[in-house]
C-alpha cells in the first residue's frame, strides 16, 4: 500500500509540475514596432481585449510600396491602464513599441500573449 501511495504522489507532483511549466513558461519574447490598427473588447460571457498592430515592412526592391503586415495580440485581463493607452494611440495613429511574451498555453480567462506598450 505504501508503494501505491508513493507512486500516486509522484504522479501528482509530475502533473502539477507539467501544468506549472505550461502556464508560466514562455517560448517567445520580443518587441514589435508599428501602429495600433484596432483594440476591441470581444466575447459574450468572458470579455477579452484583442488588438492588431500594423507593421510596415518594405519590399526587397528599391521604390516598392510597403507591404501591409499585421500582428494580432490579446491584452491580459486587469490591464486597465494598458488598454486605455492602446485605445489612445489607436486614435492618434502614433507609432508604438509593443513588448510581448508568448506562453505555451492559456487557462480560463488568461491569454497566451502578454503585451506592454511603450510610445516612441
Amino acid at each position: 500500500m505504501k508503494i501505491v501511495k508513493r507512486i500516486l504522489i509522484i504522479i501528482l507532483l509530475v502533473f502539477i509540475g507539467f501544468i506549472a511549466i505550461l502556464y508560466w513558461g514562455t517560448y517567445e519574447k520580443g518587441v514589435m514596432a508599428g501602429k495600433i490598427i484596432r483594440i476591441s473588447q470581444k466575447g459574450v460571457i468572458f470579455k477579452t481585449y484583442e488588438g492588431k498592430l500594423n507593421l510596415e515592412t518594405f519590399g526587397a526592391l528599391k521604390g516598392t510600396s510597403p507591404i501591409a503586415e499585421s500582428f494580432d495580440f490579446s491584452v491580459e485581463r486587469g490591464e486597465k491602464e494598458l488598454i486605455k493607452e492602446l485605445e489612445e494611440v489607436a486614435l492618434t495613429g502614433e507609432r508604438v513599441n509593443l513588448h510581448y511574451k508568448k506562453r505555451f498555453t492559456s487557462f480560463f480567462l488568461e491569454r497566451k500573449l502578454k503585451v506592454f506598450c511603450h510610445r516612441n
